[in-house]
């Protein structure tokens, strides 16, 4: 009898009247995989193979607009989900109306796999693990699928999750993984207790999303990712000099092969819509294939020569609410004279997203193979015109915080001016020796890519029909800030409200000696140090000046913006330990608009 092996994922969920979705699973045989709702909605798909596992992303269509209905999963006609004496409420697919405007997003980054029920978690509570468990609770206890808590506060279900990077950390594995590995491999041998292999990297999400209480999480709440440096390994794609230096090491090789590819599988395509999926020929020839394995190592092996020729940066539009996911790690120039967070052909897409006039139309322009245009698969989302008046906030998703605490921004644009000459070799030297023993590659490490942020923003939330909020939402820092901008460049600045909200670990820690760093970062003294620093390096003044407005806050925690209308609010919750098990307890309650 064929088994479901991990998923369900509930991906993606059109907002457009459609009534359409995707459902991620994966099988332990080939087989035919469908999903069956209770209102009649359905689809079906047969899986594909890579690595001698067995996958299906399947189609959902016939959802009925308006409504949140149960689902179920079944594999060559038997049914695998929801599991028998399930304690967790029925999986459900809520399709909302075209019309619909309110939205609801959670998101977090930076999640070690939780440790198995029962023993002791060395980094305090899972904030996912606990979201779970209070979802759980609250649609139990009224019937419903967008219950009020107990405190009558309205702790509804997000309705979209962002996971914006390290959702699995090849380079830091568990106690058990090492175990694991040691069965397959000399963990004497490089890359030692880091994964090496496909097969190790499923064995991570394995790990990760088959913790009972994410995996329902996941089954039930849409999910949108993208990547950042641990599902790969940390500091990945610091510099040209950096990655000079992996390659000839006789491990990276398969594994940044093996990350692109279950990558690919675990989280890219989920990210896609039906349509686009339609139209992807990686994809297509993928399925066609009886085992995918050589076709999508081959794609992968473009992707790692040719960072250009992919694109994984995609774009969704949610009702009155645009997201565009920006890929801040694959897509970077890392040739020091030419140096830029993203090529020239990933920069324009990102800016034809953020202005596209058209109204809002689902997922848009994220294909992961080769398209039209640059070569990296245009998509349907590069229309003409302004289009500021088609959404009422812009979300920008990108794992690197583009606003770090000033003396960190400051040391890194020095340290980029180090490395690129300004001070002579041996500086150069020692600057390429701080960037990587310090992770100085954020958006600040790459100052021209930080400007064109900057005005891709003033830009996106300026002038007639403007966005009420534009708000950049990051992760990887393991703790959590409000920032806001200031431009002084004599502009004026935008109309919409802009905001850099950075929420980081959904699930990990931080060493105490960090959390001072980072609180001087912040401080008066550090800024100080940071302008000196900055005149060492003959570095440019900038666009804009930034205050932290909340924060630092550190913990297990996730971020939830309510978006109605042209308001926005922010609550920020954290995972803590109490009796009777882990609670999300609300430790910041904002309004973003006034």
């Amino acid at each position: 009898m064929t088994g479901l092996r991990l998923g369900p994922l509930l991906r993606y969920v059109d907002w457009d009247g459609r009534g359409t979705a995707t459902v991620w699973v994966e099988s332990d045989r080939p087989c035919t995989a469908e999903v069956r709702c209770e209102d009649g909605a359905y689809g079906t798909s047969r899986t594909f193979t890579v690595a001698g596992h067995h996958y299906a992303l399947i189609p959902v269509t016939g959802l009925t607009p308006g409504t949140a209905t149960p689902y179920e999963v079944v594999l060559d006609g038997h049914r695998v989900w929801p599991p028998e004496e399930s304690r967790f409420p029925p999986s459900v697919i809520r399709s909302p109306t075209a019309d619909t405007t309110d939205l609801r997003v959670s998101f977090g980054s930076c999640r070690w796999a939780s440790p198995p029920h029962g023993e002791p978690d060395p980094v305090g509570p899972d904030a996912l693990d606990t979201l779970a468990l209070r979802i759980a609770a609250e649609t139990t206890a009224t019937g419903g699928t967008r219950a009020t808590g107990p405190d009558g506060q309205g702790h509804e279900r997000p309705d979209v999750l962002l996971l914006i990077g390290d959702q699995v950390y090849a380079d830091e594995t568990s106690k058990a993984t090492q175990s694991w590995l040691a069965k397959r491999r000399d963990l004497s041998e490089p890359p030692g207790e880091q994964v090496a292999d496909y097969q190790e990297y499923s064995h991570l999400y394995d790990e990760s999303w088959g913790d009972p209480d994410v995996r329902w999480l996941l089954s039930t709440v849409p999910s949108c990712m993208i990547f950042d440096d641990h599902d790969l390994i940390d500091d990945w794609n610091t510099s040209d000099a950096w990655v000079a230096d992996m390659r000839e090491t006789p491990w990276w090789q398969e594994r940044v092969l093996s990350g692109l590819m279950s990558y690919w599988v675990y989280q890219h395509l989920g990210n896609l819509s039906p349509a686009e999926l339609e139209t992807d020929e990686v994809y297509a020839e993928v399925r066609a294939a009886s085992d995918g394995t050589e076709r999508l190592r081959e794609f992968a092996s473009e992707a790692d020569r040719d960072p250009a020729g992919v694109r994984w940066s995609y774009r969704r539009d949610f009702g009155r609410t645009r997201l565009v996911m920006v890929d801040s790690r694959a897509a970077r120039v890392l040739k020091e004279s030419e140096r830029a967070m993203l090529d020239e052909g990933e920069e324009r897409w990102v800016r034809e997203q953020a202005l596209d006039g058209r109204e809002p139309s689902g997922a848009q322009g994220s294909h992961g193979g080769q398209g039209s245009g640059d070569g990296r698969g245009s998509g349907d989302g590069q229309g003409s015109g302004d289009g500021r008046g088609s959404y009422d906030h812009l979300l920008v998703g990108t794992s690197l915080p583009w606003l770090l605490p000033p003396f960190i921004h400051d040391v890194e644009s020095w340290d980029s001016a180090l490395c690129g000459g300004e001070r002579g070799p041996r500086w150069a030297r020692f600057g390429e020796w701080l960037r990587r023993g310090a992770d100085l590659e954020h958006w600040a490490a790459f100052p021209k890519s930080f400007e064109k942020l900057a005005a891709l923003i003033a830009e996106a939330g300026s002038g007639p029909g403007a966005p009420a909020t534009v708000c950049v939402l990051s992760g990887d820092v393991h703790h959590a800030y409000i920032a806001e901008p200031r431009w002084t460049d004599g502009s004026g600045g935008p109309d919409a409200r802009v905001l850099q909200l950075t929420c980081s670990p959904v699930h990990n820690s931080i060493p105490a000696s960090m959390k001072i760093g980072f609180r001087f970062g912040w401080s008066r003294l550090g800024r100080g140090l940071g302008r000196a620093l900055r005149r060492h390096g003959r570095v440019g003044h900038s666009s804009v000046s930034w205050r932290r407005t909340g924060g630092p806050w550190f913990g297990n925690q996730l971020m939830t913006l309510t978006l109605r209308g042209r308001s926005a609010d922010l609550r920020l919750d954290h995972a803590l330990a109490k009796e009777g098990g882990a609670e999300l307890v609300t430790v910041q309650e904002r309004s973003l608009t006034p």
